[in-house]
C-alpha cells in the first residue's frame, strides 16, 4: 500500500468502517499506479477536499479526482469528478455496465462487489491527463480561415 502523504487522510481512511475502508483504499491504490504509470502528469497530490480524499495532479494539467463513503448511503461508495467536465459522460459511453453513474458527477459501487480496476483506472487516467488531453483536441482541431 502506498503510504499516506498526509495525516489528515489517513484519519479519514481510518473514520470509515471496515467494508467501505476496504474498498476505498483499494480505489485509492488503483488511483496511485494509475499515476505512477503516467509521467507526463507529473505525480499526484493526496488531499482532503470538501472533506473527501482528493487525489489532483501536482503539475495541474489534470482534473481532482475524490473518492467516499456516506452515511446516507451504507452500502456504496463513490469516485467522483468535476461535474463542469465531460469525464463521466465520457465513462457512460465506454462503460455502459461497469457502473452506477450518479449524474454528471460520479461513478457509484456497491460494497462487496469486485471493482472494475482496469475501467476505473482508466478514468483516472482521463482526469489525470484531462486539460492535457484538452489541449492537444485544441491544438489538432482544423483552423478556420479568416475569409
Amino acid at each position: 500500500m502506498t503510504p499516506f502523504q498526509s495525516q489528515a487522510v489517513a484519519a479519514k481512511f481510518a473514520s470509515y468502517p471496515p467494508e467501505a475502508r476496504e474498498a476505498l483504499l483499494a480505489l485509492r491504490e488503483i488511483a496511485w499506479e494509475t499515476a505512477r504509470s503516467m509521467p507526463e502528469v507529473g505525480g499526484i497530490e493526496e488531499t482532503l477536499k470538501w472533506g473527501e480524499p482528493a487525489y489532483g495532479t501536482k503539475s495541474k494539467v489534470g482534473s481532482t479526482v475524490r473518492m467516499d463513503w456516506k452515511t446516507r448511503a451504507p452500502g456504496s461508495y463513490a469516485l467522483y469528478f468535476n461535474c463542469q467536465t465531460d469525464l463521466v459522460e465520457t465513462f457512460r459511453t465506454l462503460f455502459p455496465n461497469d457502473f452506477v453513474f450518479e449524474g454528471n458527477r460520479a461513478l457509484v459501487f456497491r460494497l462487496g462487489e469486485t471493482i472494475p480496476a482496469d475501467s476505473v483506472a482508466f478514468c483516472m487516467a482521463a482526469a489525470f491527463s484531462y486539460h492535457l488531453n484538452k489541449k492537444k483536441q485544441r491544438s489538432s482541431a482544423p483552423r478556420r480561415s479568416g475569409r
